[in-house]
C-alpha cells in the first residue's frame, strides 16, 4: 500500500502527502480526547495560566536554569507516541492547495467509494493517521473525520486523496 494522499482538482497547488511523517508535528491531535474536549477554550485558558504561573514564579522565585535531563518527560511522551491514536486538522492543506473561488465541493476518495461535502465541511475535517501508536496499515493510509466527531466510532476508512471541485 502507498502510504501518499494527494490533494488535487480545482486547486491552485497540488498538494502531496505522506501522513507517516505526521507522527512529529506539533500540530497532532490525540483522536481519543479531540471530540470530547472544547479545544479553543480549553487550549487559551491552558496556555494563560501555564504562562501566568511561569510569570508568577520568576518573579518572586527569579529564573532557573532548565533542567539538563528530563528523561522522565521524554520518556513519556515516547510512550504516548507508541500507544496513541492521532490525528491532524485538513485545514491548513486545504488552504495551502489554494482551492479556486468556483469551487465549492471537497471529495473525500477512497478504494471503494467517494464522499462529497462542502468545501466548508472538508476545511473541519480531521485527518486520523495512527491507531494505537501504528500506521493505518491496513485501512489507510488516513481516515476521515467529520469536525464535529459525529463519525468518530465509524471515519471514512482507506482514503486514497482529495478532490475540490
Amino acid at each position: 500500500m502507498e502510504f501518499i494522499v494527494f490533494i488535487h482538482g480545482d486547486v491552485k497547488h497540488t498538494i502531496t502527502i505522506d501522513p507517516t511523517v505526521w507522527i512529529f508535528d506539533e500540530r497532532k491531535v490525540d483522536l481519543t480526547t479531540y471530540f470530547q474536549e472544547d479545544r479553543k477554550d480549553a487550549a487559551q485558558e491552558e496556555e494563560i495560566a501555564s504562562v501566568a504561573k511561569r510569570w508568577e514564579k520568576e518573579r518572586t522565585e527569579g529564573s532557573n536554569m532548565p533542567e539538563k535531563h528530563k528523561t522522565n518527560e521524554i520518556r513519556s511522551k515516547k510512550e504516548a507516541l507508541l500507544e496513541g491514536s492521532f490525528g491532524i486538522e485538513f485545514t491548513p492543506f486545504l488552504e495551502n492547495s489554494e482551492p479556486s473561488t468556483n469551487a465549492s465541493s471537497l471529495i473525500i476518495e477512497t478504494e471503494h467509494s467517494e464522499h462529497k461535502l462542502s468545501l466548508d465541511e472538508g476545511s473541519r475535517l480531521i485527518i486520523g493517521f495512527s491507531s494505537e501508536g501504528k500506521p493505518l496499515y491496513e485501512t489507510g493510509p488516513v481516515h476521515a473525520y467529520y469536525g464535529d466527531g459525529s463519525n468518530q466510532s465509524n471515519p471514512i476508512t482507506h482514503v486514497k486523496g482529495f478532490r475540490i471541485e
